[in-house]
């Protein structure tokens, strides 16, 4: 089935699809539109699911994490300042492993205030044992939230899952969605099954202190899921593959197998990017085009190219952009630009000049630094 429909909505329906026990909602520009769609889901009666609603984002976190240790299936949505305010609980629920699927729809920080797009606000919460995924369309949008559940819910994995994308450029635009029947969904989705839960039959401590070397472990413990995460994303996007016709990977590559540059990008501006690579190719030039899907874990060894330009819609002040960064620990010639933060346009001009000045060997903010 196809619906055409604003990614805010199409999240809502993925998340209605996964079935989960406890919603847990608090408003914020530009995600409110999330979960005003799954109250209506739950008020008519299409959701059979506890609605909260609570009085800041800490708390709806706070709610996410009691269900998921009760052994519930729990979603909630934010944006922005919002997930800033959850920074504490987001810890929370990455130490205590508790699979929790959460929407965030991302948004400039302030101040001054800003409600257009730039990946501060998801980025900013990289240490916090969450993995990340980064949907360029409203179709990745429903495949990365139902996927999310399978990921984070398996047992060599138990963490919690992100999804984000682009506020308004796709939180508010509508694109057809190619959306399974939920007897499909049921099959590729399980009941959750929880690893450990709160139980008073079967009473455990949780949250108490913890000495040094526990602690460590923990900690240890929680970096071998990531890296063992990397596995069951692939696993999972390639089922999803076979069931639905559409195959995940923790990148996703075009035109890159003869390329001489292959420029990396996240986000919406991964469409943009891809319309630039084929204007290109019609001059001449052999340039690809790496969309960063998962962002935690990093995918370091799927970036093999020799030359990879990294357009970062983030910056982290005193280091740079947080992507390009990153890829140093590839060992590959990198060639780093900040563009499009605050919601500034990108479009396939700037990327097709963007090429042009790394190809000059040239880097840096675009375009208040490179002319």
């Amino acid at each position: 089935m196809i619906f055409i429909d604003t990614a805010n909505h199409i999240s809502a329906l993925a998340a209605k699809m996964a079935k989960p026990h406890v919603i847990a909602a608090y408003p914020i520009t530009p995600q409110t539109t999330i979960v005003e769609r799954l109250a209506e889901y739950v008020e008519s009666g299409q959701l059979n699911a506890d609605f909260i609603r609570v009085e800041s984002e800490h708390s709806a976190m706070a709610a996410c994490i009691g269900a998921s240790a009760m052994g519930a299936r729990t979603f909630t949505a934010t944006a922005s300042h919002g997930l800033l305010l959850m920074h504490e609980m987001l810890h929370w629920a990455g130490l205590a492993r508790l699979p929790v699927v959460m929407v965030n729809v991302n948004r400039a920080i302030g101040p001054g205030w800003n409600i257009w797009s730039d990946l501060n606000d998801s980025l900013s919460q990289r240490d916090t044992g969450w993995i990340q995924f980064y949907a360029s369309s409203n179709q990745e949008v429903f495949d990365n939230i139902i996927q999310a559940y399978k990921i984070g819910e398996s047992e060599e994995v138990m963490l919690p899952v992100m999804i984000s994308y682009d506020g308004f450029t796709l939180s508010h635009t509508s694109m057809p969605v190619e959306v399974p029947e939920q007897s499909k969904i049921d099959e590729f989705l399980p009941p959750f099954k929880p690893a450990w839960k709160i139980d008073v039959e079967n009473p455990i401590t949780h949250g108490n202190i913890v000495p040094p070397e526990p602690y460590m472990e923990i900690r240890y413990s929680m970096q071998r899921a990531m890296e063992r995460a990397k596995k069951i994303i692939e696993e999972v996007g390639e089922e999803w593959g076979k069931k639905f016709g559409r195959e995940y990977d923790l990148i996703q590559e075009y035109k890159c197998d003869d390329a001489d540059y292959v420029m990396v990008t996240m986000g919406a501006i991964s469409a943009e990017a891809r319309f630039a690579v084929d204007e290109l190719r019609k001059r001449g030039e052999k340039v690809g085009l790496v969309n960063l899907r998962t962002f935690r874990p990093f995918p370091y060894e799927k970036l093999k190219y020799e030359k990879m330009i990294v357009i970062d819609r983030n910056v982290s002040p005193g280091l740079g952009g947080v992507v390009y960064h990153e890829m140093k620990k590839t060992g590959k010639d990198l060639y780093g630009f900040i563009a499009g933060l605050g919601g500034v346009d990108v479009s396939y001009k700037d990327f097709e000049r963007i090429y042009e000045l790394a190809k000059r060997g040239k880097e840096g903010w675009y375009p208040l630094e490179v002319k």
